[in-house]
């Protein structure tokens, strides 16, 4: 099931799925430590009599507030006569979850209405040592262990304070009943559980006829009792309303910053670029690292996460948060980068938010020798984006201390790590985390990301370290079309395989194919490129009433089991937009630039009423598949949309 309507504030996130059940509970990393392990929270009422909670039963609308990251949800039961308005948001500054439930009552007699919130933490990713109690102190639920602790509180009628609760054990669970007692709506009172615990509390409402009243409910995290406690009384000192007001306003503030003006392009466009930005930082630990994606559903493929930090991916959302104007998350981020570089001067595949190293997917030994296990991509691309923040940003203080630390460190390796006979880097894995060979993408970025080392070493005139770089990276642009261009087929080759006098070339079509061009290491309208992205479009475009680009032709990842047999992969959003930036590219007027723009609309059609990217979409009905929001998703449509515009201000001049 999707996730959506993410709220964050950088250290404490919350995930929903298409019910509108809190899935993932990450704190206090943005990643690390999901304290849900991805168990549902149910959300439902009782009333006349019965209980409901939320599914198929009942019409959900999950979006959030424009241009904010406060959600605005409406759930609509027309068998009970119901309807609930709800707000959530994570405190810009204090820990602390807040919903707002507005419920309508659709029906012209006064009723009772009763909200229930259950619990299934995980606390530390597991279900054992936990403790679940009411605290008469602060009248509130509280969850437990060791060094976690999450406090739930509520607030209705002018009363402060949880009145209604159960806790229990999680082996007698099962079903709502197990806490419920009669069937009358009332929870059982029980004050504590241990081990492996659950909760409910209930907030009782009255309705008047036709009428509408409010509920408030919320969570706070923290490492001790006192720290939550505290953070309880904040919610009574400030009160609910005024913490959900004061994030409105910020984010509202946030995302108008700068006031970009994006060009040429429909508004249905321009929503989904700000809420893309939005998104884009739910998704960022205030350490500094950028989380790929934060949805637990993938852990049942493989038993490993996304919840990691990819230089490749960070690399492209830095670069675009850049373009953006955003330099705060991404100063951040090239800090936690030089924190983690190897003192060989590379990246690992990927890292925990905390900056640890995480699980690695890439073995030390191909077909018996020792290699390096790493994506070279991940080290280049820092330095490239790198380079763009600074184009963006000006910023010459933040990068001196970086030069010698990250920008030649890295660079140097990037120089040192080249076959001998054919100057191109040695054998790496590849961006899709399939492949140990030399791939043409990674070329591609070794080469942009000496040009940037380049550029830097110009920057604090090192004139022969610049001209040591520009030499490498000519090298390698040469050696492209000498060993990866297929004369066979006209067109590069994604991979090739070191044999002896040159590569045995791997002939089947990716999209990265295109990243010689989006990375400015070839003309767009050289035409050995321009064949090879007409091969990529021809050959990777599906032909269903969703279209859409697949990565490569035979890609099984994630196929979805009722999907056609003969189309090359899946439709990922990335692939969609490497094509848009390249037709921007190509563009030489306003008429060829718009060709690109209905891979963008492709992007909005296929995203969800809430403005979030999945990583991919199904092939015949546009659901998300694998994780959603895929952060990669939201920042190539960032990075794409601007690039549009920039280039329509050029050729409007023309």
């Amino acid at each position: 099931m999707p996730k959506d309507i993410p709220v964050s504030n950088g250290s404490f996130l919350l995930n929903f799925d298409s019910d509108y059940q809190i899935r993932d509970i990450y704190f206090p990393h943005i990643g690390q430590e999901n304290h849900s392990s991805g168990d549902p929270f149910q959300f439902g009422v009782w009333v006349d009599g019965q209980y409901s909670w939320m599914g198929p039963e009942w019409k959900k609308d999950l979006r959030y507030r424009d241009n904010n990251l406060v959600t605005e949800v409406i759930l609509r039961s027309d068998a009970l006569r119901l309807e609930l308005r709800c707000s959530d948001v994570v405190d810009l500054e204090l820990n602390i979850y807040i919903r707002k439930v507005e419920v309508i009552n659709l029906k012209g007699e006064a009723r009772q209405v009763k909200l229930f919130f259950s619990h299934e933490f995980c606390l530390y990713g597991n279900d054992i040592g936990g403790t679940a109690y009411f605290d008469p102190r602060s009248c509130s639920i509280i969850h437990y262990k060791i060094n976690r602790y999450f406090l739930i509180s509520s607030w209705a009628h002018g009363q402060w304070g949880v009145q209604h609760f159960a806790c229990g054990r999680r082996e007698s669970s099962g079903n709502p009943e197990r806490v419920n007692g009669s069937g009358n709506g009332e929870l059982s009172g029980v004050a504590s559980a241990w081990g492996s615990p659950h909760s409910t509390i209930s907030i009782w409402l009255e309705l008047p006829a036709n009428g509408t009243t409010n509920a408030y409910y919320w969570m706070a995290a923290g490492t001790t009792y006192p720290e939550v406690a505290n953070l309880n009384l904040e919610v009574h000192n400030i009160t609910p309303e005024k913490l959900i007001k004061r994030s409105t306003k910020y984010w509202q503030t946030w995302i108008h910053k700068n006031s970009f003006q994006i060009k040429g392009l429909p508004k249905s466009v321009t929503d989904l670029y700000n809420r893309s930005l939005l998104i884009i930082r739910t998704q960022i630990d205030n350490n500094g690292a950028i989380i790929a994606a934060n949805d637990s559903d993938i852990i049942r493929f493989g038993k490993d996460t996304y919840s990691y930090m990819w230089g490749r991916d960070g690399a492209f959302v830095a670069a675009a948060l850049s373009n953006a104007g955003y330099s705060h998350p991404c100063m951040k981020y090239f800090d936690f980068c030089a924190s983690i570089l190897s003192d060989e001067g590379y990246l690992f595949q990927h890292y925990n938010p905390d900056g640890s190293l995480a699980s690695n997917w890439h073995s030390w030994l191909v077909e018996g020798k020792e290699v390096l296990p790493i994506q070279e991509d991940s080290t280049a691309l820092t330095i490239w984006a790198l380079w763009i923040y600074f184009q963006s940003m000006k910023d010459v203080e933040f990068i001196r201390p970086l030069y010698s630390k990250l920008i030649k460190k890295a660079a140097d390796f990037l120089v040192s790590y080249r076959d001998p006979q054919t100057h191109l880097p040695l054998p790496s894995y590849d961006l899709w985390e399939e492949r140990y060979a030399l791939h043409t993408y990674t070329v591609a970025s070794v080469i942009a990301g000496l040009i940037a080392a380049a550029n830097f070493a110009k920057l604090f005139q090192d004139n022969t370290l610049a001209e040591k770089y520009d030499s490498v990276a000519d090298e390698m642009t040469n050696g492209i079309s000498q060993h990866l261009y297929h004369k066979g087929l006209k067109r590069f080759a994604r991979s090739g395989s070191r044999i002896e006098g040159g590569y045995k070339l791997d002939e089947v079509i990716d999209i990265s194919l295109l990243s010689l061009a989006t990375l400015g290491v070839l003309d767009p309208k050289d035409p050995q490129m321009v064949e090879t992205a007409y091969a990529v479009r021809e050959q990777l475009w599906l032909k269903t009433p969703i279209e859409g680009c697949a990565r490569y032709h035979g890609d099984v990842y994630q196929r979805a089991g009722d999907g056609p047999n003969d189309i090359p992969g899946n439709p990922w959003f990335i692939s969609t937009l490497w094509l848009a930036e390249y037709y921007i590219d190509l563009a030489e007027n306003l008429e060829e630039l718009q060709v690109a723009q209905p891979y963008l609309e492709w992007c909005v059609k296929n995203s969800l009423p809430s403005g979030v990217l999945a990583e991919q979409v199904h092939p015949l009905n546009g659901s998300p598949i694998c994780v959603s929001p895929l952060t990669w998703s939201h920042s190539a449509f960032v990075w794409t949309v601007l690039r549009y515009s920039e280039k329509y201000k050029i050729l409007k001049k023309q």
